[in-house]
């Protein structure tokens, strides 16, 4: 997708980087048998979710009108060329 702007806001990447690293913590403390250690990943997992929401309803995010896509002129919309009014 050339051209493609979605994801590249602050809180796309903030909410994505801080849900990597609960991932990262939940995988560690999985393979260390300590299952404390892992419900604590994936509750920051979740944090991730969560301030990557409040940031976009901060306006860190995309904007809304910005989010439908543009699509192009078909033949059926286009009026005949050559035709009078």
């Amino acid at each position: 997708m050339a051209g493609s702007s979605h994801g590249h806001t602050p809180a796309a990447w903030t909410g994505v980087i801080i849900a990597f690293i609960g991932f990262c913590v939940s995988g560690a403390f999985i393979v260390m048998a300590q299952p404390l250690g892992f419900w604590a990943g994936m509750v920051i997992v979740a944090l991730g979710g969560v301030v990557g929401w409040v940031m976009r309803s901060m306006g860190l995010g995309m904007p809304k009108a910005s989010a439908a896509p543009v699509l192009p002129a078909t033949a059926a919309t286009r009026e005949p060329v050559g035709a009078e009014s």
